[in-house]
């Protein structure tokens, strides 16, 4: 620990040093006629001698661009950007490299008309750092083509997801995932479900978010992923049209389309969507029960297949009852009919290689799930000064009615080989009722000081009943051990406040602190037990930004956050898998806390250099238990103390050429888990580096390649330790019709090296794995856009639901 201390110092001074010395750059910022920023505009620097050009770039989206000086002369300033008439400054002076200047705010007229004037043959950036979080651009990229929510998110700088679905961001666990601005309350497995059956051709971009601020819930102890959906940016009838075909051992179809037009005081939009995504598996369990007398050893060869058809439906409306008010109105409908067939071969003895007992077990389990979320959301700026005021209202109900058949043969491998049958059936509906309400206020006071209030209420109430059967003779007959009916409500209450100001010219400061109540009553029908809980929480939180130079930026965060049990977590009854091997709930699961402290320094407004560390009280993790007498393993859920995580992120783009432009991502970190098992301190220590490097390459012809690479040191989470992985993904987009058919061919894990290999040893007991998800892959894609208007600036609209990430939809 001391040592990665010094290390992280030492470099925070190299940089200080290093980059405090002003380079010249080009600044400025470009809004339209309303004020609202102009994204990924061209922006040339020209000779005014001839117009040729001398260097350029692509607003981000803040509307925001940073050029670096060119050489000493007199040049001019164009930009261009589609819907919008041409920009050129007048002329101006270079005296060298050093030189800087600010062109402040330049506004651009709209002009629905094509002018053809110069252009930079500029590549929109994939991967930008804003000031607290960083963008991951998805619309439009080859490498989304075809792909679902949860590749995409996969493929994210820092992300990774082992084989249960759990997310870790940057080497640390407990990431909450946020759709549109909504928090999802689902399981590990319920969210893996859901983002598989969401198309990524709707995702606009993904946000990482290590260090939210009070306004955000604060669920989520090791930061927030939040992906945004694409929203409509033009007047006038416009649309897509889409279809892809992938095939990794198995097949799988998408088709979808969009439509959106935009009237008047009337903003619409509507989002079809049908897929057939099939998910293979194929993996090796091997563990060994020390027991006093006796060492069993057991070994299992497993494949499963799933096959998911999931249509949805996403409509929405805004109305603008004048320049400052709105009212919208929004409505997903997603359902999924999936089936699951898991196939095991096991083998039991008292040595490896040496069986005595071979178990063949077949489990096929169908499920049809359904999410309908509605939305109604206000905006409206109350006076000319910026003082802004938003609310949300947010219905979602959610159902899973799962069913589940168990085919178990055992075969003793003895002389007269006797063979049993075993035959075991489940039910297992579930619905969820979620009801949630915010309100956001925002007064711009005097001195660029800016003060933000806000509430927020929700009520869920998750209803899990589930019916197991032995099926051994004609009738069925109820096990009353795993049969359990659990209801769980849970209210939570919360308000925040944050108050921003500058500290003179270099200094600005947010404050901010959010309270929460939780009022919890977990119930079985079956046994009668009741678990209730009520809880108060503050969650601070503080940002320093110090600009030292032009060129050097340092960001100072602090924040506590917390991460509840999700609901079937909680659940105390058993979830069968095989006939050794099922998982327990646990009622008294306790939220585990978080403070989270960061240094973010920005060089060159290109380079970012990330210092973090991470403690987290009551660790909630999974903990293997293993029984010797019936060669069993149960995986429970339990607080293990204490998490640390220490880490340093470096992003850093490299522009090799002006056709090639990459992102390049370095995670290092220090893992460190302890727990007291069974009377001894068990400590989990790891040091976690992962490099990820994202390339965008204009190739002859109109192609444009996209590359993905990574490698993955080892990492551990809990009591596992998982192995190194690495990963190559290719994608290759043309463009046909002036741009309006796109077709796009991909392969993903093209060397097969995301295998999931690695193991849970507890004392004398062994738990080891070795799994792979058919990620290799091949896929070809087309989509087709049309449109009948004119760009416009839309409003950004997200539901308030944190409570869908740990329900079920």
């Amino acid at each position: 620990m001391k040592t990665c201390i010094q290390f992280f110092v030492l470099s925070l001074l190299f940089c200080s040093q290093l980059f405090a010395q002003e380079a010249g750059r080009l600044r400025g910022k470009l809004l339209d006629t309303s004020g609202a920023a102009v994204a990924y505009a061209n922006v040339a620097v020209l000779h005014a001698s001839d117009n040729r050009l001398a260097t350029g770039a692509v607003s981000n989206d803040s509307g925001e661009f940073s050029i670096s000086s060119p050489a000493a002369g007199t040049y001019l300033l164009r930009i261009t950007a589609i819907g919008f008439a041409d920009y050129t400054s007048a002329p101006f002076e270079v005296s060298g490299p050093g030189f800087s200047k600010n062109f402040g705010s330049l506004g651009l007229k709209e002009d629905v008309e094509t002018l053809q004037e110069v252009t930079v043959q500029a590549l929109r950036p994939t991967i930008t750092q804003e000031a607290d979080r960083m963008v991951v651009s998805v619309e439009g990229t080859a490498l989304a083509a075809g792909s679902t929510a949860y590749e995409v998110l996969a493929k994210s700088p820092g992300v990774y997801i082992d084989q249960d679905g759990n997310v870790q961001l940057n080497g640390k666990a407990g990431v909450t995932i946020m759709l549109d601005g909504r928090l999802t309350y689902l399981s590990a497995k319920e969210l893996r479900n859901m983002l598989e059956g969401m198309s990524a051709e709707n995702i606009k971009n993904i946000e990482i978010i290590t260090n939210p601020s009070s306004k955000y819930d604060a669920e989520g102890s090791s930061g927030i992923l939040n992906i945004n959906l694409k929203k409509n940016d033009q007047r006038g009838m416009n649309g897509s049209l889409y279809a892809g075909y992938s095939y990794n051992r198995l097949n799988s179809y998408s088709a979808g389309g969009t439509i959106n037009y935009k009237a008047g005081k009337w903003n619409t939009f509507l989002t079809l969507d049908a897929a057939q995504r099939v998910r293979g598996r194929e993996g090796i369990f091997f563990r060994e029960f020390a027991g006093p007398q006796e060492t069993v050893y057991f070994h299992q060869d497993a494949r499963e297949e799933v096959i998911r058809k999931a249509p949805s439906l996403r409509f929405g409306s805004d109305y603008s009852l004048n320049d400052r008010h709105s009212l919208g109105f929004m409505a997903n409908i997603a359902l999924q009919d999936a089936s699951f067939d898991f196939r095991t071969d096991t083998e039991i003895g008292p040595a490896p290689q040496q069986p005595l007992l071979r178990i063949d077990a077949r489990n096929l389990t169908a499920s049809r799930y359904s999410n309908y979320t509605t939305n109604l959301h206000y905006q409206g700026r109350l006076d000319t000064v910026g003082t802004t005021l938003t609310a949300d209202l947010d219905y979602v109900r959610i159902t899973d009615k799962t069913s589940a058949s168990f085919f178990n043969l055992y075969d003793t491998l003895a002389s007269s080989r006797p063979v049993t049958r075993d035959f075991l059936l489940s039910e297992n509906p579930s619905g969820y009722d979620i009801y949630a309400a915010k309100a956001d206020f925002t007064r711009p006071l005097p001195q660029g000081r800016r003060l933000e209030l806000g509430a927020k209420v929700s009520r869920v109430i998750s209803d899990n009943d589930l019916r197991f059967y032995f099926h051994n003779t004609e009738t069925p007959l109820p096990d009353p051990n795993r049969t359990n009916h659990f209801i769980y409500k849970e209210n939570i209450f919360a308000a925040y406040a944050n108050f921003s100001s500058k500290l003179g010219s270099r200094i600005t400061l947010q404050a901010g602190l959010r309270a929460e109540q939780t009022l919890s009553e977990g119930k079985s029908l079956t046994t009668g037990q009741v678990t209730d809980r009520s809880y108060l929480n503050l969650f601070p939180s503080l940002f320093v930004q110090q600009k030292v130079s032009e060129q050097y930026q340092l960001n100072w965060n602090y924040s506590r956050r917390i991460q509840r049990p999700n609901y079937e977590q909680l659940n105390p009854f058993i979830f069968y898998l095989d006939p050794f091997t099922w998982a327990q709930g646990n009622p008294y699961l306790r939220p585990q806390y978080t403070h989270a402290i960061s240094l973010t320094q920005s060089i060159k407004q290109q380079y970012t250099l990330v210092l973090e560390y991470q403690l987290t009280k009551d660790f909630i993790a999974e903990v293997p238990s293993q029984y010797v007498e019936t060669s069993t393993t149960v995986f429970n859920r339990s607080n293990v103390d204490d998490s640390q995580n220490l880490s340093m992120t470096a992003i850093a783009p490299v522009k090799f050429h002006k056709k090639w432009d990459s992102n390049n991502t370095l995670v290092v970190a220090r893992q460190e888990f302890s727990s007291v098992l069974d009377g001894q301190l068990v400590r989990n220590k790891q040091l976690f580096y992962m490099l990820q490097s994202n390339h965008t390459v204009m190739l002859p012809l109109g192609l444009r390649l996209e590359v993905n690479a990574g490698y993955q040191g080892p990492v551990v989470w809990g009591l596992y330790r998982i192995e190194k992985q690495h990963w190559v993904n290719l994608g290759l987009k043309k463009s046909f019709w002036e741009d309006k058919l796109d077709l796009s061919l991909t392969a993903n894990d093209i060397l097969k090296g995301q295998r999931v290999v690695g193991g849970a040893n507890i004392g004398e007991n062994v738990n080891q794995f070795n799994q792979y998800f058919f990620n290799r892959s091949i896929g070809i894609n087309l989509r087709y856009r049309f449109s009948k208007g004119e760009q416009f600036d839309a409003r950004r609209r997200n539901t308030t639901l944190e409570e869908l990430n740990r329900a079920g939809g």
